[in-house]
């Protein structure tokens, strides 16, 4: 158990009062950070149907997963062993049978069946099947949106979480040294990512590191005018820049960082645009304390690249924290123009700044959380284009 279970209760508390404000009796969750929070259940088996069930009135969640996978459940959540609801063997794959009719029966058999049901509308692993199966399993109840529900609430960190993402920034810092020795003229991407990778894993003598939920992200030589490309067994050039994009990994945190090398001497423009990348940065985060709203960053950032003349499109952050595949975001605050979300303490987000020009772009990252007076960065690298 990562956590006491007096945080655990906390959660469960504040996510029965937002399911309150929204009128939800019951909240169905299948996003699989949210599992993660609301229960400590930690496992490879979010490809196939799990969930965690919230009842406005209930001392504890129910953890439903599938028998192979219920040692793993209570090994590692913290639930009476009554809480961890398995179901058979015989749902996996022979349709049209699913694990959603199992959980039907179970809401049927607590009399959950006639109240208002919300469920993760656009979360990853909530199929459309999912839903059919609900809908016509339960016609008498109403099945809500919950609109990202315990995602929000995951926003706020406790001080143990943010002790857990500093951790992760220590490796993420450690890895991107890593990259910054082992990118070089000649050697194969996937050769230096294996290195990368290498270390997010080891860690430190103190802690070790664990799988991130996004591959480490390398696009090289024209690929740095795209986003999220990895690595091929091609090797790099000199003369060509590369942008790495990572993240360190402790108890399911992260804390995303990236940076931009240049093999051989860079051209002045990209000089120059890493020049006002970074200028931009540094201006969000100066904006970022509480107080301010996610808006008030962005147009900070935005108004620099203005007056440099760099069209940018793309959000510029978003909040991050307990992660699984596919995705380190909390699909909550963006850093964009518009969104007025307010920053308050220990509201922590991946602020990236990628640049990109036809066949070319520069990159780079900082993981921000919001303090009582400011912010501080979780992770200690430099941010200039790093050249060899």
């Amino acid at each position: 158990m990562n956590f006491t279970a007096k945080e655990y209760k906390n959660r469960l508390k504040k996510v029965q009062s937002e399911m309150q404000n929204k009128g939800i009796e019951l909240l169905i969750s299948q996003d699989t950070a949210n599992i993660n929070y609301l229960t400590g259940y930690d496992a490879w088996s979010f490809y196939y149907s799990q969930c965690v069930i919230v009842h406005a009135n209930s001392d504890e969640p129910l953890c439903f997963v599938r028998a192979q996978d219920a040692g793993g459940a209570f090994i590692t959540t913290y639930l009476k062993k009554e809480n961890i609801i398995i179901y058979d063997e015989k749902y996996i794959h022979t349709w049209p049978t699913h694990p959603y009719d199992a959980l039907v029966d179970l809401i049927k058999k607590k009399k959950w069946d006639k109240i208002n049901i919300g469920v993760e509308m656009d979360s990853h692993y909530f199929t459309a099947y999912c839903y059919e199966k609900l809908k016509k399993g339960l016609p008498n109840a109403k099945i809500l949106d919950s609109e990202r529900l315990v995602n929000w609430v995951r926003v706020e960190k406790s001080i143990a979480e943010i002790e857990y993402m500093k951790k992760a920034a220590t490796i993420s810092e450690m890895a991107m040294k890593t990259a910054m020795e082992t990118i070089n003229p000649d050697v194969r991407q996937c050769d230096a990512v294996a290195e990368i990778q290498r270390t997010l894993f080891r860690g430190t003598p103190e802690y070790g590191g664990e799988y991130a939920s996004i591959a480490t992200l390398l696009p090289t030589g024209k690929g740095t005018s795209a986003s999220h490309l990895t690595a091929s067994d091609k090797k790099f050039v000199n003369g060509e820049a590369t942008i790495i994009e990572l993240s360190g990994t402790y108890k399911r945190y992260h804390a995303p960082i990236a940076r931009t090398i240049n093999l051989g001497k860079p051209d002045q423009k990209k000089l120059d645009a890493m020049k006002a990348t970074n200028e931009a940065l540094e201006e969000g985060i100066n904006a970022s304390k509480p107080g301010n709203t996610a808006n008030d960053v962005a147009e900070k950032f935005w108004k620099v690249l203005d007056r440099h003349g760099i069209k940018k499109e793309s959000r510029t952050g978003y909040s991050i924290g307990i992660g699984y595949p596919p995705d380190w975001g909390e699909h909550t605050l963006n850093i964009y123009k518009g969104d007025m979300t307010e920053l308050k303490p220990n509201v922590c987000y991946h602020m990236i700044a990628v640049m990109q020009f036809g066949d070319w772009g520069v990159e780079s990252s900082e993981s921000i959380r919001i303090t009582e007076s400011g912010n501080e960065l979780l992770c200690n690298f430099s941010r200039d284009l790093h050249v060899k």
